[in-house]
């Protein structure tokens, strides 16, 4: 399984180690009418600066309940090691100011809290969640829900505290099929140290019991697996999934599907063992335009691999088809996303013969994965040969958007932004108005989200100077 090289000093640190996964696209189908946006100029979070006094912060999500109506969440360092947790509203397509978490003062009495996900179900209807530390600075996780456009009280995931023993948990996904009806997870650590994962859903408005995600006990054998990504086609009806070491210290993937409110146990991806014999596997990305039916990729050790859920059953996994075409020596999908079912774009990495890292997407149309190509323009962007897409995100079927960043020939890591229209990729480009906020420094794009097809907002953050960082925001537009 390979890492990358990503932006340092983020403001505040995750509390398991983050996988960061790699990834897909080609000729997608076409919606008719769509038409392009255009992104706007990025700008720093409004009233981050006030919360922050100076120091640094991080946006790591946003989401679009409609067009030009977001959310987004991330986190602020007070002083060093320690920091809360923001969210900021984005309404008819300008960004209010930044505000704390409602309530999560009081739970974070240790030294951190940060969000790590937010889903937005319609316009000013959204949950997020994350990570705090309790008095005796363990991590714990919480989520916090938005109604009709205003922040809720952050609360402490219901019956995870009896499952984190070992005092290190956070939500990883949050998603949303309804407006109060949601569905999240992430990874916790049990009385022997081993790290599980869980799910908790949201029903009417209320949390209910997080448990610990069915079957991943009898997988999980080597006692550390991780929940990477969830998404819900309807109320009650999600995938989730991640990965976990076996009895004999290999990485395998696995999927978890709810049916109508009820998890069903977790399975090591099909197809992935004989892709991967000697382990190395991950799903980092879900998604799911209809209930049961969502795709999901990852990498199961050289190979990018697909697999697709069609009325609540899993295929097998399959390569991305283009090895031929960009001659990688290993890839993988770091994020997938499905405007209909059978309709998907995904994105990713892979790297040549040089250990170089570029940039590839792939498209589904009607059920089958078409040949990856290398993301427009990045070849020429990316001259220090290290490169990531964080997300990427589908407003219809073959016009998305995706977003993360690239190393220049000053070793700067760059937030770069590139859309699809009509089922074509355009050109790649970096952040507007990036390069004015961080002076040359670095910068990288965690988020994007579109609610329409050319109608996209997304955020990351940027170098204000050696030791401090800042989160931004911007928007794409018809």
């Amino acid at each position: 399984m390979r890492l990358h090289f990503a932006l340092v000093a983020v403001a505040v640190a995750a509390v398991w180690p983050a996988l960061v996964p790699d990834a897909s696209v080609a000729a997608a189908p076409v919606t008719p009418g769509a038409v392009g946006g255009t992104w706007g100029t990025a700008e720093e979070v409004p009233g981050i600066a006030a919360l922050d006094h100076g120091g640094s912060s991080d946006l790591r999500s946003v989401s679009c309940g409609s067009a030009g109506n977001c959310a987004a969440g991330g986190g602020y360092a007070t002083s060093p090691g320690h920091g809360q947790a923001f969210v900021v509203n984005q309404t008819n397509g300008a960004w209010g100011t930044a505000q704390n978490v409602p309530g999560l003062a009081a739970l974070n009495q240790g030294r951190s809290a940060e969000i790590y996900t937010v889903s937005c179900a319609s316009a000013g209807n959204c949950s997020a969640g994350g990570f705090y530390h309790d008095a005796s600075g363990r991590a714990q996780g919480f989520v916090v829900s938005e109604k009709n456009g205003t922040w809720g009280t952050a609360i402490k995931v219901p019956g995870l505290a009896a499952l984190n023993q070992g005092g290190s948990a956070g939500i990883a996904s949050v998603s949303c099929g309804a407006a109060g009806n949601c569905s999240a997870g992430g990874a916790y650590k049990d009385g022997s140290g081993h790290q599980q994962v869980f799910v908790v859903g949201q029903a009417n408005g209320t949390w209910g019991t997080a448990k610990e995600v069915p079957g991943t006990a009898a997988l999980n054998q080597f006692g550390f697996a991780q929940l990477l990504s969830l998404s819900c086609g309807a109320a009650g009806n999600c995938s989730a999934g991640g990965s976990y070491i076996d009895n004999l210290g290999h990485h395998r993937a696995f999927v978890a599907s709810e049916k109508n409110g009820t998890w069903g146990a977790a399975e090591q991806v099909p197809g992935t063992a004989a892709l991967s014999p000697g382990g190395g596997a991950v799903v980092s990305s879900v998604s799911c335009p209809a209930a049961g039916d969502c795709a999901a990729g990852g990498d199961a050790g050289t190979h990018p691999f697909v697999i697709s859920e069609t009325r609540g059953i899993w295929g097998t996994a399959t390569v991305v088809p283009g090895k031929a075409v960009l001659n990688w020596r290993a890839a993988g999908v770091g994020a997938v996303s499905c405007a209909s079912a059978g309709n998907c774009s995904a994105g990713g990495d892979y790297a040549d013969a040089s250990a170089h890292s570029h940039l590839f997407v792939a498209s589904q149309v009607s059920g089958t994965w078409h040949t990856a190509l290398e993301v427009p323009g990045t070849a020429a962007l990316n001259t220090g040969g290290n490169a990531l897409i964080y997300s990427l995100s589908c407003g219809a079927a073959g016009n998305c958007s995706t977003g993360g960043f690239y190393q220049d020939s000053a070793t700067h890591l760059q937030a770069f932004v590139a859309s699809q229209v009509n089922g074509t990729w355009g050109t790649a480009h970096q952040v507007p108005g990036i390069a004015a906020l961080s002076q040359g420094g670095n910068s990288l794009l965690w988020s994007v989200s579109c609610a329409s097809a050319g109608n996209c907002s997304a955020g990351g953050n940027y170098d204000v100077n050696s030791a401090h960082q800042q989160a931004f925001v911007v928007s794409e537009a018809t």
